[in-house]
């Protein structure tokens, strides 16, 4: 199979699909362990919470999670007889699925409680809360960049005509 035409097209979406993925979810790394040894608490919530600071995350974010999803299982799909570049391919859609699977059971219950905050007095449960969502963003990545790595191995295993 060459590497040109519809496969190059696809091989290309996938990447940058699968990149653009990532990189919010290693930006909430990166930005991780401020936010959990010195912000305060009231800093913490009033950007996390009050001020829409990651609401492109869900409108733009949501839907590139999603495709790099079914990216790279297209693309396993269209590779499924170019061994082993099919096995990276589909071993990074079903990392990106279990990142999403993550983020539904890490981080969506800790937004669902962030959403009945209030401005006033810093719940009793906020220290909890703020370890769940920022170490469940910090899982979300470790999947998705293993998933990446995944994504680019089988780009390279894609025969070469």
């Amino acid at each position: 199979m060459e590497i040109r035409g519809f496969l190059l097209f696809w091989s290309i979406l996938a990447a940058v699909v699968a990149a653009l993925s990532l990189g919010p979810s290693f930006a909430h790394v990166l930005e991780s362990a401020p936010r959990l040894t010195k912000w305060s608490p009231s800093l913490w919530r009033e950007t996390t919470v009050f001020n829409a600071q990651f609401q492109l995350f869900a409108v733009i974010g949501a839907p590139l999670d999603v495709a790099a999803i079914g990216c790279p299982g297209l693309l396993a799909w269209m590779l499924r007889n170019d061994r082993p570049a099919f096995w990276y391919a589909l071993a990074a859609a079903v990392l990106y699925a279990v990142s999403l699977a993550m983020w539904f059971a890490l981080v969506k219950p800790a937004n669902d409680i962030l959403a009945t905050w209030v401005p006033g007095p810093i719940p009793e449960n906020f220290e909890a809360i703020r370890r769940r969502w920022e170490t469940g963003h910090m899982i979300v990545a470790g999947f998705k960049a293993v998933g990446f790595v995944s994504l680019v191995a089988a780009l390279l295993w894609i025969r070469r005509g």
